[in-house]
């Protein structure tokens, strides 16, 4: 049986160039700067988004991590949206071992508002300081929606006005980028720190990277050490990263057809609630309506027929497909398929979705 896989974009596989690269890759020991393809991935990384400095992690949890724990001191508040990742689906990492307190407000539409982040920060005095607020684009847990430069420079500047610094958790920046028609450095502009991922959208096999200035990326240097994240020859892995973010950013726009696609097929199957106008980037969020189907039970039903979404939050109602380098339109047209078969209660046809 042909698999589907939409559960999310870090199940790509490296391109045949990024294998090539990993092969040819020159390394040296990393934790003490002198592996020369981490060095040049960090320069560009840095380059591209426009920051003084970065450091290579293995995973993006590990660059919010470094991100939140090198802007904060114990006791420290963050301010974040109730939706974002960090909060979700980090194990609240960046709270328990930085020994740092959340200050959740309402996420809308990915980003919270002005007035509530202007009434979460802290007066000084006998209350914990407001040491950071952590922003998220595109965001995972909102569809895939984004946020433009704009919205993020006027939270950067409510911010910065009070002395707080802001981080950006950008897993997915480029895929916000492409669906603005911006460059990434534009979103970032106003940001302290911002962390990608080279293992989702743009294909790489592992890791990702923390940008901002060059004394922030020294101190994150140091937590990325604390946390057992400091490597060897991994210039293995950055030479992957390096022609992900050379190659793959400008075919992120391919994903986001296909997710509309797939959004607007979804669409029109009875049981699905979907606002296909929604979808801009690569993330396809819905429901199912639970007079048709538990969406418990269409997701074990797709994944009997090929099919593989993931759903938020463990007994959300909310579904969510990903597309990616790997999904083609044909597969998005055979995902419809097998979704509308489920929900109408189609037997599997032999050898379907083989």
């Amino acid at each position: 049986m042909k698999v589907i896989e939409l559960r999310s974009d870090t199940f790509t596989t490296p391109t045949p160039a990024m294998r090539r690269a990993m092969a040819a890759a020159e390394v040296g020991d990393d934790q003490y700067g002198e592996d020369p393809t981490v060095n040049r991935l960090e320069r560009r990384a840095a380059e591209i988004v426009g920051k003084e400095a970065a450091v290579y992690v293995p995973s993006g949890m590990m660059g919010n991590l470094c991100g939140v724990l090198s802007q904060t001191q114990r006791g420290d508040e963050v301010i974040l949206g109730d939706l974002a990742h960090i909060v979700q689906n980090e194990m609240g990492a960046s709270f328990v071992l930085g020994g740092v307190v959340p200050r959740v407000v309402p996420n809308r539409d990915g980003l919270p508002s002005l007035e509530d982040v202007a009434a979460a920060v802290r007066p000084q005095g006998m209350f914990p300081r407001t040491a950071l607020v952590c922003l998220e684009n595109s965001h995972n847990n909102c569809g895939g929606t984004v946020i433009t430069a704009a919205q993020t420079k006027a939270v950067a500047d409510l911010a910065h006005a009070r002395g707080i610094r802001v981080h950006l958790d950008g897993a997915r920046i480029f895929n916000a980028a492409a669906a603005l028609g911006v460059e990434a450095r534009e979103l970032v502009r106003d940001v302290d720190t911002v962390q990608f991922c080279f293992s989702k959208g743009l294909a790489a096999p592992v890791g990702s990277i923390l940008c901002g200035d060059g004394d922030t990326v020294a101190k994150a240097r140091r937590v990325r050490k604390l946390l057992g994240g400091a490597m060897r020859q991994a210039g293995v892995i950055a030479a992957a990263a390096l022609v992900a973010l050379e190659e793959m950013r400008d075919r992120l726009v391919e994903d986001h057809r296909t997710a509309k696609r797939l959004a607007e097929g979804l669409g029109r199957i009875p049981g699905v609630r979907i606002d296909a106008a929604r979808v801009v980037t690569n993330i396809v969020s819905f429901e199912i309506d639970p007079a048709a189907m538990d969406a418990g039970a269409f997701q074990k039903a797709c994944a009997e027929r090929g099919l593989r979404i993931s759903r938020y939050l463990g007994s959300s109602p909310r579904l969510r497909a990903v597309t990616h380098n790997d999904v083609t339109a044909e597969d998005i047209d055979a995902a419809i398929a097998i979704a509308g078969q489920v929900l109408s209660g189609t037997p599997a046809a032999a050898g379907a979705a083989r």
